[in-house]
């Protein structure tokens, strides 16, 4: 069946009510749409996590482009980042392969693992502020070479989490970016933060399409919705309160994390 033969209009609305959220709020797509798949629409949860891969990373190469324009990426703290991100990643696509995936087991790992990473992401969203405000009081404690070496840890730590669950370069990674670099603007630490997303989770993405997780139609459906929401979120950008968004977002976060576990 060709491609654009199976889209499904279902998918297609899901893709453009996360990429609104996503455009709206910068709250990472893993984070609502995994969970969606999962809950929802009861997609296995390799095929979700592995499908939402590859989404994040088409559709944030789009971001990093514009933020090369903009001249807002700073690419020695990206460079740490996949110093320690891609390692990270590819050793634990190989432990996937090697455990068996798909099995039950594993599936149950991907599980645990996508609700820890959202129950992490809910304070990380809710708590930003206080988040920035306490790096700015501790910025002068960290030497540079302690912060290279934290931000290649923080890497590792994201290659493993988004390759299990899709979920943490967004929320999670910023939370630790802001306090790692409280000297940098919130948009060149944004622009970080998704130029790195790009090759974190374009190979985590084929590194779970070599294992067989991916689903064709379900992501071109997501894409189809995804681009236009994203659009229409940016031009919607403070019609609600940023306190309010966070605690909404927390909240869905939290319940989505207990649910999934």
């Amino acid at each position: 069946m060709p491609l654009l033969e199976s889209i499904n209009l279902l998918y297609v609305l899901s893709g453009l009510g996360v990429g609104f959220l996503v455009g709206m709020t910068g709250v990472g797509g893993g984070s609502l749409m995994t969970p969606l798949l999962i809950l929802l629409f009861k997609v296995h949860p390799q095929s979700a996590v592995g499908t939402d891969l590859l989404y994040a990373a088409l559709t944030k190469t789009v971001g990093t482009l514009v933020h090369g324009r903009r001249q807002s990426v700073e690419w020695h703290v990206v460079g740490r980042l996949a110093l320690g991100s891609i390692p990270a990643t590819l050793l634990t696509i190989a432990a996937l392969h090697w455990a068996g995936s798909p099995s039950p087991a594993v599936t149950h790992v991907i599980s645990v693992a996508l609700g820890i990473a959202l129950l992490i992401t809910a304070p990380s969203v809710l708590f930003r502020q206080k988040l920035q405000d306490l790096s700015r009081r501790k910025a002068a404690a960290m030497s540079p070479a302690t912060t290279a070496r934290l931000t290649t840890l923080l890497g590792a730590v994201l290659g493993v989490m988004v390759t299990l669950s899709s979920v943490g370069a967004g929320a999670i990674g910023m939370a630790a970016l802001i306090f790692l670099y409280p000297g940098l603007e919130i948009r060149r630490l944004v622009g970080c933060d998704i130029a790195h997303a790009v090759p974190l989770t374009a190979i985590a993405g084929m590194g779970h399409w070599w294992i067989g997780d991916i689903d064709m139609p379900l992501l071109a459906s997501l894409l189809c919705g995804s681009v236009p929401g994203i659009i229409l979120g940016s031009l919607c950008i403070g019609l609600i309160p940023d306190r309010a968004q966070r605690i909404i977002l927390a909240a869905i976060l939290l319940t989505v994390g207990l649910k999934v576990i």
